[in-house]
């Protein structure tokens, strides 16, 4: 069928159905080439995904896979047929007038608009040419068409916003008065105000770099990580608190510096995305690069008695893999934890692949939140911390090594034929005799009771004329269900063993070293020779069979007839009173004279003396230790199942480690793990992280994104506003600028369209009133973060110390209750009490009240985009809120320091506070308030006293309060 010139229907019979339409659509309404993009996929996406998705194939059809959608249904015929319009079914369905024949139902939604159904008829003909989404497809630099004046254009972005703006019949606006464009950049770079001697100096100079110069010195400031860093941190989703209902402390600040550290270094993007997703896996990872995963430790904890700790990890890795795939490649990948994803070509399974990298991880949910570096105080001592914990972790593999050498001989292994066994408390032992296994068992039945110490009794094997060795292994009760979901661990806190001999008092045998199935446990099982609440274990969950082997302190001759006594106390418990017992356990002895030359070889002795020297050195030096990613020992490593419906408890299939087919492959031969995805998330083949970081910094500097949906460059978010100029920013950003943030910052800040005024005509805002096509400068409200920070820098109290743990600036009364502790919230009385917004400690259940007000986030997930807000509740922080309150007070201290006459004064107040000159109208406005607010202090002094001690500083106190709460103030 030819459709070229002129589609009118009815004409064409398809199948068996007529299309019939009141009005015909004409060709040249229809595009030339229908791209499915473009002109296809919205179609399927509004009209067809609901029942013909990633969530519901009815009929075996859905419109989100290709290969799905060109297949033949369930029916036996295909929906959609390359080139050939007569057996496309679809055509016929969308387009019945039988509304019980035509797709979508009306149940469902409206039948499809004529203009609808040419594109899919026209589209079919040309071929049905399927396309990924947009975003799935690499960015390249299309240039744009001639523009109307290249004279405007400053830098090569610019020739795309005045391309578009040409279409749009729009001109751009004039350039910014100098302090307008400073205040923009220097909050842009900053996030601070310019003072008032930096916007003299700018607008003296009229030297040819004098912009470029502002900016330089901008990106050196130390507080430019500051700024960036507090952008990041709402991806990382940073507390200082562990979450959940209980909510305790957790030392994890250093984190937050490294950030500032990263982006003052202007350390490389894809660098600093490796560093963040792998750095424990880099070579030779320095503290530095272990710092940096804590980026996926800020997950929450959940300490709360009687919940599962097993169920709240698989919480924590889900929020890692959702994390992701928002931070890096905008993507709402956690839509595919339950089914296929709705809209996007992204598989159920493939989820869970990705999932499995993570799965791999050695952390849990626990109150310790192991496994945890110590970051040294000193930055000074942290080559020869990093350097320690190399040599520590060297030699713990090596002893380890030895000691596996010797006990992997299953020959040298007897069985304890336990004969007699109890124990404390209501928990019921069985003894199951080594009939069809090689060793007896001891099963915990019954109700468990926590703190269980078991007794146990064995002959010692025949033939067997002394001891060097006693090992424990210990089994989950359900080896196979184990797998898929663990069991409640055991920690074996006291062990202690006696020799019986006919005749003779019993002996205790004294045990010299321990070693288990690990190197590197997180639970020594050396300390099971203290009576204490720790010792070896698998602690609280155990997947696998686990075993240690405890070397007595010299080898012991065997008399006949000689027992062995055995005493295992289980002091430890997990969150909720729950007993960590062995529940099934085999135990053996040895007599192999290998333990003993072992013990006395000079390399062994070498390397334990070293071991301890380098322990005790390491724990000299001063520090904060926090938890980090780190990778599972392969005794540890845990398998992956689909969760079906996304059910933690419901497992299917088994899965390896995988990244969606729909996007670039890793090369050939690679193997998938967590730090060839970091490699791959950061590679130039990958379409979206460049797109998605450059997004980012745009949607920072003019307040929205090239992509409003910063969340999702899915086919449920918004289309890019310019995509040829998101395409071109984010190549440049790889190639030329080598992924360099301050590069790409100090390009559009210098751009033509940043540099534009913000003010606009009526007809401009009713035409683009939130400035989508960019004809004026971006004006936005400052961030939570920048309102505090700018009342500190015009208060004179601004305290530019970097880094360091958080700390409590002055809150109403009655906002922190902290229950399960007795923590406070202590306002300090030093230069901490002024610290930026962004070292503020940041407690979930309860986050810092002037903050949210303004639109922060909770933190309890990522926040890949702030939704800024306009209520009356920010301008009763801005007014009433005791930090703001204090700050207006020494800002009027200032004030009075800086002009004698009242008017001058507020004139003064006024500019500096908003970075430029007021209108006589605005100082005669606040003229007038501080005459109220006299008359107010003459009328009740002593109740005025407690705001400030004299009528002037009162006055000037209400004044400056006021100016504080000023949009014009409150804007950058």
């Amino acid at each position: 069928m030819n459709c070229s010139r002129l589609i009118q229907f009815p004409v064409v019979v398809i199948v068996a159905a007529a299309i019939s339409w009141t009005a015909p659509v004409r060709a040249e309404e229809l595009p030339e080439w229908v791209e499915f993009n473009r002109d296809i996929r919205p179609i399927f996406a509004q009209h067809c995904v609901a029942c013909h998705g990633g969530v519901k194939q009815a009929g075996g059809l859905s419109f989100v896979f290709e290969k799905l959608a060109l297949a033949e249904g369930e029916s036996g015929l295909p929906a959609i047929a390359p080139g050939d319009v007569e057996h496309s079914f679809l055509l016929e369905r969308v387009s019945s007038e039988d509304e019980d024949y035509r797709m979508p139902p009306a149940e469902h939604g409206p039948a499809l608009s004529q203009h609808q159904v040419a594109l899919l008829l026209r589209w079919i003909e040309q071929g049905a040419k399927w396309q990924r989404p947009w975003s799935f497809v690499p960015p390249q630099k299309i240039w744009p068409t001639t523009v109307s004046n290249n004279e405007w254009c400053r830098d090569a972005l610019d020739h795309y916003i005045l391309a578009r703006l040409d279409v749009e019949g729009l001109k751009p606006s004039p350039e910014a008065e100098r302090a307008e464009w400073l205040r923009r950049a220097s909050f842009a770079l900053v996030g601070l105000p310019p003072t008032p001697e930096e916007i003299a100096a700018f607008e003296n100079d009229m030297s040819d770099d004098a912009y470029e110069r502002v900016v330089d010195r901008q990106l050196a400031s130390p507080h430019f990580g500051e700024r960036w860093a507090s952008v990041w941190l709402d991806l990382a989703r940073y507390c200082d608190t562990m979450g959940y209902e209980k909510d305790p402390h957790r030392d994890i600040w250093p984190y937050r510096d490294w950030l500032i550290r990263a982006f003052n270094a202007d350390m490389p993007y894809d660098e600093f995305t490796i560093k963040q997703l792998a750095g424990d896996l880099l070579p030779e990872a320095t503290i530095d690069d272990r710092i940096a995963t804590a980026f996926h430790r800020n997950t929450q904890t959940n300490t709360e008695g009687g919940t599962d700790d097993e169920e709240f990890r698989t919480v924590a890795v889900i929020d890692r893999v959702n994390t992701t795939w928002q931070v890096w490649q905008a993507t709402t990948f956690g839509c595919t934890q339950c089914h296929s994803h709705p809209y996007d070509p992204i598989e159920h399974h493939e989820y869970y692949e990705f999932l499995a990298l993570f799965n791999a991880t050695r952390d849990e949910d626990l109150d310790e939140e192991w496994p945890r570096v110590t970051v040294p105080t000193s930055e000074a001592d942290w080559p020869r911390a990093a350097a320690l914990d190399e040599r520590i972790g060297e030699l713990q593999r090596e002893i380890h090594e030895a000691a596996m050498t010797v006990a992997g001989d299953e020959a040298e292994w007897h069985d304890l034929p336990i004969d007699q066994a109890k124990s404390t408390g209501s928990t019921q032992l069985r003894i199951v005799p080594a009939t069809d296994e090689p060793f007896t068992e001891v099963v915990a039945e019954g109700t468990i009771t926590s703190g269980s110490m078991y007794t146990l009794e064995a002959p010692l094997p025949d033939g067997l004329s002394r001891l060097t060795a006693f090992k424990i292994e210990v089994l989950p009760t359900d080896l196979v269900a184990a797998v898929r979901t663990p069991e409640l661990g055991f920690v074996v806190s006291r062990l202690k063993a006696f020799l019986h001999v006919p005749g003779q008092k019993p002996r205790e045998l004294m045990f010299r070293v321990a070693f288990c199935d690990e190197p590197t446990p997180a639970l020594d099982p050396n300390d099971s020779f203290d009576d204490n609440t720790e010792g070896w274990g698998d602690y609280t969950k155990q997947n696998f069979p686990r075993f240690a082997v405890f070397l007595f302190d010299e080898p012991l001759e065997i008399a006949p007839g000689g027992r062995l006594h055995l005493e295992l106390k289980h002091n430890r418990i997990a969150t909720g009173n729950f007993g960590l017992v062995i529940r099934r356990g085999r135990f053996s002895v040895s007599g192999s004279d290998e333990w003993t030359a072992l013990l006395s070889s000079e390399s062994y002795a070498s390397a334990r003396r070293e071991l301890e020297e380098a322990i005790a050195e390491r724990e000299e030096i001063a520090g904060t230790s926090i938890p980090v990613i780190e990778k599972q020992s392969p005794v540890e490593a845990r398998r992956t199942f689909v969760f079906t419906r996304g059910n933690w408890l419901d497992k299917g299939e088994e899965v390896l480690p995988g990244l969606p087919a729909e996007l670039p492959p890793l090369p050939d031969g690679t193997a998938v793990n967590r730090l060839t995805m970091a490699n791959w998330m950061a590679s130039r083949e990958n379409p979206l992280t460049a797109r998605v970081m450059v997004n980012r910094v745009w949607g920072q500097l003019f307040g929205v994104g090239i992509v409003e949906t910063a969340e999702d460059f899915g086919t449920s978010g918004a289309l890019p506003s310019h995509p040829e100029l998101l395409d071109f920013l984010a190549v440049r950003f790889m190639d030329e600028h080598r992924w360099s943030v301050k590069k790409l910052l100090r390009e559009i800040v210098l751009s033509a369209t940043f540099r534009q005024s913000s003010r606009a005509t009526p007809a401009l805002i009713e035409r683009d009133p939130r400035n989508r096509l960019l004809a004026r400068g971006p004006r936005q409200r400052l961030r939570a973060e920048m309102v505090r920070d700018q009342a500190l820098m015009l208060s004179g109290k601004f305290s530019p110390t970097l880094f360091g743990p958080p700390v409590m600036p002055p809150q109403p009364d009655g906002i922190w209750r902290s229950v399960y502790s007795s923590a406070k919230w202590e306002t300090p009385e030093n230069e901490d009490r002024y610290r930026r917004a962004l070292y503020t400690y940041w407690k979930r259940t309860s986050p810092y009240p002037s903050l949210m007000a303004f639109d922060a986030p909770s933190r309890d997930t990522c926040t890949a985009r702030r939704i800024a807000t306009n209520t009356p509740l920010q301008a009763l922080v801005t007014l009433n809120d005791p930090a703001y309150v204090e700050l207006a007070r020494e800002f009027a201290e200032r004030i009075m320091a800086a002009r004698a006459e009242p008017r001058e004064q507020i004139a003064w107040a006024y500019e500096t506070a908003a970075d430029r000159e007021p209108r006589p109208a605005v100082v005669d406005e606040l003229v007038r308030l501080s005459d109220a607010a006299l008359a107010a202090f003459d009328a009740e002094p002593e109740s005025a006293k407690k705001l400030a001690d004299t009528r002037e500083k009162f006055a000037l106190t209400i004044v400056a309060n006021a100016i504080l709460n000023l949009d014009e103030v409150l804007t950058q």
